[in-house]
This record gives C-alpha cells, structure tokens and sequence, in this order.
C-alpha cells in the first residue's frame, strides 16, 4: 500500500508534519486517513452546550449571543467574553487583552468554537479557545467551502483544532486524485465485499472525509467497519490455529482421587451452571493441546470453586497448577478460603492430612525468607500441588516439578509479559485459564478475548440475597448523608458488618497550594482562568474518613482502615479480624474489590462513588449480600442531578445485571485498543467499529475469517491482507498476540 506510506512531509509541510506526529502520532498519509471524523454537523444544527463535561477538550457548533469587553480595574489590559448558545444552553468564551477580535466575534454569526471546558465563577467556559467562523462574510471562506456538505469534527489536539486537521486531509486527498489511488490496496477479499454490498476502499476514505450527506457517510462507515473487523478477527483466528497446533501434556480427570474426595465433602451441590462450566475445561485439560479459556461471570458466582476443581483435576493427573492474584489481599484471600475448603485435603505429609492429598503453596514479595524458601522447595519437589500467589510466582528463582495448569484471577490487571514469563515455567505450554469478574459482552468476549474459548457463569448459588442499591446525593440531601450513618448503626446493632471505600488512602504528602495573585475575580491571568480554576476538592481519603467516622457519626463501633500501603502482615490481620466479626466496619481503598468475602457484611457505603468506574462499583458492591441477609448499597457523590457522572451512578443503583452495566462502562469509556495492553483511555485501533453495536458484522467477519485461514493460514494468496495486518499489527500488538 505505497500510497498510504508516504510521509506526510511530503505533503503538509515540516512544521505541520511535526505537530500531526507530535500531538496525534499521525506520521504517514495512511495515519492521516484512517484518523477518521468523531462526529459531523450541519450548518445550522447548533451542538447542545448542556451536555458538555468539564475537563473535556471539545469541539461545539453554536451561535454567538453576546460580546462583552471588560477592561481590568487595577491594572492595564481587558477580558474579551464572548457568549454562545444552542438555543437552550450557554458556553462563555474568555480572551485577554485580544479585544482587536470583537470586530469579527459579532452576535448572530455562526462558527465552530474548540477548547478545554473550565469553570469560573460557575459558569462552564472555554479559555482563549480556537475558533473557525462560519458566518457567510468571514474572509476565510470556510462557509462556503462546506456549503452542501456535511461538516468533519475531528478527534484533535490543543496545538491542532479540528478545522486544521480537516485542511490536512484536504491536501492529502486532492493529491491522491487520480493515479494515487490506484497504488492503495484491497484488504477484503473481492467475494466478501461483494456479498456484502462494501464499497472499493478508495471510495471509502474519500466519502468517510468529505460526504456530501448522511447516506454517503455510512456506505464509507460500512465498509470501513468491515475492515478492522475482518482484519482484527483474521489476527486472531491465526492465532486460535497456532495454538491448536501446539503440544501440551493431556490432564485428564482421573476418578478416585483428590477432586472425587473434595466433591464429596462439599456441604453444597454446585449449581447446572458450574457442572456446565466445569465439563467443558475438563473436556479442554483431556487434550494434547494447551487450553486456552476465558472463565466470565457475575460477581459472587462461584468461579473460584471452579477452578479450584480444575487445578484439582490437573493435581490427580500428576501435575501442579498456579492460582495468580493481583493483591496480596487477594492472594492471601485466596488462599484462606482454599485452604479452608479443602481441609485435611490441603495438609499432605502432616498430622490429621488426608491420603490422597496435597499442599497449597501461598507465596507473595513480602513474604520473611524462612517462609519462602520453604515454599520455594515444595514447589519445586512438587509437594506443593498447588501454588497461589502474586507476581512473585513470576522471578526467575520460582521453579516446578511439572507445571500443568495456569489461572489467572482478574485477568485486566496483568501485563501480557507476567503471564507469559509464567507459562513459559511449564516443560511444554501448561493449560491456561482467565478468570474475570467482570462480566464481558459477547461481541467484546469475541474481540478482546478472541484467541480465547468463552465460559459464562450467569447463575448465583442458592443462599445469596439480594443487593438494595441506592445513591446518596450529599449536597443537595445532606439528611440522607446522616441517614446513611444511622443505616450502618442499625446493621451492626443487628450482628452484621459494613464496608466504608474511599477512592484515596489519605497518608500523601500535602501538596504546596497553588499560590494565587491577590486581584479580583475579573483580573485573573488566562492560565488561572479555564480548566484549572474551582477545580473539585481532593477525593476522599480512607485516613481521613475513618478518624472522622470513629469519632463522629460511627462513635462507639470499632472502625479499621485498610489499604494498599499498610504492612503485608498488618493487612492479613485486619482482613482475619475483619472475617472473624472481630471489627464492625471497615473503611477501606479498592484493595476489597475482588475476591474479599465475608458474609456478615450486608452494608457499603461508597463515598465519592462518581470517581470509580461503573464496572468497579458493580465489584465493589459484589462484597456485601454474600449471606443470608439482605444486602445494602449506598452510593455517596456530591455530582448534580442531569450530570453524566450522576447518570452513571443511577444506572449501577437501577440494575444487579452486570452484563449491562458492563455495556454501559464500555460506552462511557470507549471501548479501548483491542490488541494493545491499556485496557481503554488510549488511542483505540477501532475507530469505526463498535464492540457492542455491530455485533452481526463482527460475527460474520469472526466466521469469514476463520474459513479464510483455514484454507490459507499465511494469507500467501491475500498480499493486501498481510499488509493490512501487518499495519495493524505493529511489533507491541503482534507481541500481544503471540503471549496471548
């Protein structure tokens, strides 16, 4: 694809070249192409300036209402303030000593306004920002040049405004007219793109940045989801076939030992769910072939007695299996609740220790070095049939005797080299499987996970209630605040516990406060203006709020803190204190996410709950409901009603669905790179596909791909293809992959 290599150098200039690769990391035509519009607007269709959020860099289509030059009282110079609406809302726009623009900012006139939304004074603002006038006598043109066409909105940059970007992709596409297009290849096969009604891919990135209406913009959409679909689903289908062709040592169930004795000592029967779960990684460990599994449920659904059962099927076949957690709180968690599942089965080679036993192994980094060397050998020798642990299962020093079997425990948080460098510990690759608690859309199970086959536990035991949520909105009803307090006191007073989770441990330093001039509110320096003025208060600290609670409105409770910074051994106290009913409320940081299970805890209250993802306050009420009686939720923010951050927390109170709440956190936070490591919040390689909506042309493209591979597993008749994967599979992803 020679075409879409070119430098952009070539054809933008070096200056502009250096900010495109600098700001947005576009370096070639092909970049700048594939940086597609995030949205498009008519002239005359104004962007609702209520829906904008603060912090947010944004590009808005409105119309000027009001130009104010207020000259500064003590000092020489003025503020320009420029006020535009939709109609409905207002947006302030600020400049200083610029009062020159006034001739050319005049009410009525319409333009494209770009800039970070700041606070001032209550009022939502934009600080010196870029502007590009649209009104039918700007000298510029830019009214007439998107006359009859829609306008791009680009993802830009504070050094590049979208109508920059736009003049770029202008140049690049009137150079390529004529002979440049014919150089940019054809990554769909020809038989796909005509089954399916998909425009030539020339024709598609020209209409994708200069459609002249809405029905051109999805015939270039259309085809441009189908290929980083088909692209992405061909990357993973070879690697689903690399791995099949993989050697790996069977582990089939054997009957009569370990896992039939623990089985008959369960006191519950597991649900249709986990017997279900269960066959099919048995199925999976019985072939020559390594598993590779993604285990997926709700929260509290028993997915830690399934792969228990799991590594205790691999032990009976003569091999050890490795549980890796992401906390020691959760390793040493882990390693509890095992062990006390187990029972005499756990205790081999000891007094009282069953026959056909065998040991759990627990190693973290902080562990004293008696401790660990002793470990170290069991794992070694094979003793240890099971090993439960942190990243320390990973140093170099960690050996075993024949390592049959890896789970990873909340896959999200390991890099891709961790799991690697504990795989590669086995003779030949051991088995592997994922456990997530995070419930996954099947698209995104289809995308994410893709080289992975798919368990889904949706069932709860029997014996768990259910979870009341509620949010508690503390400016506007500072009472239900209070009321929250009393609501506490009442579940202790009846025997239970409670969670109190603050987004901050509270022992930082004291950061310097900014040291501001003494003028008055109108002779703000511009960089004391915008964004980073009224900023929000610090989040709540665990520290704090415990001192506070002890003291006030929880006086008389035995209250504790716990967080990621305390002592390793100080943390096990508190959480064996905590589960032994030993401390009625604990106030403590994200360390309970996962995993922590006391079912005496039946209350969480969640103190500036807006500040968590909507997926991480669905784990952290997972905590409570765990017994018998009813749980209790309650979700502290100070955020106003009608706020994004306010919708988010209404959503997670409305529903114990975590299928769609985990729908709901993938559209708040963009769905993420898919082949990268960064889970979202950077820049995605799907750009036009969307892992919830178009579940049908991901499927399709999932099932087109694998026949393709099949029949061709080194794309040698596909040359555009490989290309096309090779762009997209830069040396980071196509590292990912191959670690899996």
């Amino acid at each position: 694809m020679a075409a879409l290599d070119v430098p952009l150098t070539k054809l933008v200039g070096d200056r502009t070249a250096k900010v495109l690769a600098d700001s947005l990391r576009l370096r070639t035509v092909g970049d700048l192409l594939h940086h597609y519009p995030r949205r498009y607007v008519e002239r005359g269709e104004l962007t609702s300036l209520d829906d904008l959020e603060i912090d947010e860099h944004v590009t808005v289509l409105a119309k000027i209402e009001k130009v104010t030059l207020i000259p500064f009282r003590q000092r020489r110079g003025d503020r320009l303030e420029v006020v535009v609406t939709d109609g409905r809302g207002r947006l302030t726009l600020v400049f200083f000593n610029q009062g020159w623009r006034q001739k050319e900012l005049r009410p009525g006139a319409q333009g494209l306004f770009a800039g970070k939304v700041g606070v001032f004074n209550r009022t939502r603002q934009l600080a010196s920002p870029d502007y590009q006038l649209l009104d039918e006598d700007a000298d510029d043109g830019a009214a007439r040049k998107f006359a009859g066409r829609l306008i791009p909105v680009y993802p830009a940059s504070a050094q590049l405004p979208s109508w920059k970007l736009s003049l770029c992709v202008e140049t690049v596409l009137d150079g390529l007219r004529g002979t440049g297009w014919a150089e940019v290849g054809e990554p769909l096969p020809a038989e796909l793109r005509a089954e399916h009604g998909l425009i030539p891919l020339p024709e598609a990135l020209e209409l994708i940045h200069r459609p002249r209406n809405h029905a051109e913009r999805e015939r270039a959409q259309q085809r441009l989801r189908w290929d980083e679909a088909f692209v992405l689903q061909v990357a993973l289908a070879q690697r689903r076939a690399a791995d099949a062709a993989r050697p790996a040592v069977a582990r089939p169930v054997r009957s009569g030992g370990l896992l039939d004795a623990f089985d008959a000592k369960l006191p519950f029967t597991l649900t249709e769910g986990q017997q279900a779960v269960c066959a099919e990684i048995f199925a999976d460990l019985a072939t020559e072939h390594p598993m590779h599994r993604l285990l997926q449920g709700e929260v509290g659904s028993g997915k830690t007695l399934v792969a228990l059962r799991a590594m205790l099927a691999v032990v009976d076949a003569g091999g050890q299996a490795v549980l890796l957690a992401p906390t020691e709180v959760l390793a040493q968690q882990h390693h509890r609740s095992i062990v006390e599942m187990m029972g005499e089965l756990a205790e081999a080679g000891m007094l009282g220790g069953a026959e056909v036993g065998t040991r759990v192994a627990l190693l973290t980094g902080s562990m004293g070095a008696p401790a660990r060397r002793q470990t170290l050998l069991d794992m070694a020798c094979g003793d240890a049939g099971i090993a439960i642990g942190t990243h320390a299962l990973i140093e170099d020093k960690v050996q075993f005797q024949d390592l049959g079997l890896v789970v990873v425990d909340e896959q999200h948080r390991f890099g891709v080299e961790q799991r690697d460098a504990l795989r590669a510990k086995g003779g030949q690759p051991p088995h592997l499987l994922v456990m997530t608690a995070t419930p996954i859309p099947r698209t995104v199970a289809m995308t994410v996970f893709g080289d992975l086959e798919t368990s889904v536990l949706d069932q709860l035991p029997a014996g768990r209630s259910p979870i009341s949520s509620h949010v508690v909105p503390s400016v506007e009803k500072p009472n239900f605040l209070a009321r929250a307090w009393e609501r506490i006191r009442e579940e202790v007073a009846k025997g239970h516990q409670a969670y109190v989770v603050c987004p901050r441990i509270g022992d930082e330093p004291e950061e310097p406060k900014k040291k501001r001039r003494a003028v008055a509110a109108e002779e703000e320096d511009p960089e004391d203006l915008g964004a980073g003025s009224d900023e929000r208060r610090p989040p709540l600290a665990v520290v704090r709020t415990a001192e506070q609670l002890a003291t006030g409105p929880l006086a008389g409770l035995r209250v504790e803190v716990l967080h990621g910074r305390l002592a390793p051994e100080v943390k096990d106290d508190v959480m064996r204190r905590f589960a032994a009913g030993q401390v009625d409320v604990l106030v403590a940081t994200t360390v309970i996410e996962v995993g922590v299970n006391v079912p005496n805890a039946t209350a969480m209250v969640i103190m500036d709950a807006d500040r968590f993802g909507v997926s991480q306050l669905h784990q952290l009420r997972g905590r409570v409901g765990r017994g018998s009686a009813p749980g209790l939720c309650l979700l502290v923010s100070e955020m106003p009603a009608g706020s994004a951050a306010r919708a988010r927390l209404d959503a997670v109170a409305g529903t114990l669905d975590g299928f769609e709440l985990s729908r709901i956190d993938l559209e708040q936070r963009r769905e993420g790179d898919v082949l990268g490591q960064a889970q979202s919040g950077v820049k995605s390689s799907l750009k036009v596909l969307s892992v919830l909506a178009d579940e049908e042309v991901i499927a399709e493209a999932r099932a087109a791909a694998a026949a393709l591979v099949a029949a061709d597993p080194e794309l040698a008749a596909h040359p555009d293809l490989r290309a096309a994967l090779a762009g997209m599979l830069d040396e980071e992803r196509a590292e990912y992959l191959e670690k899996g």
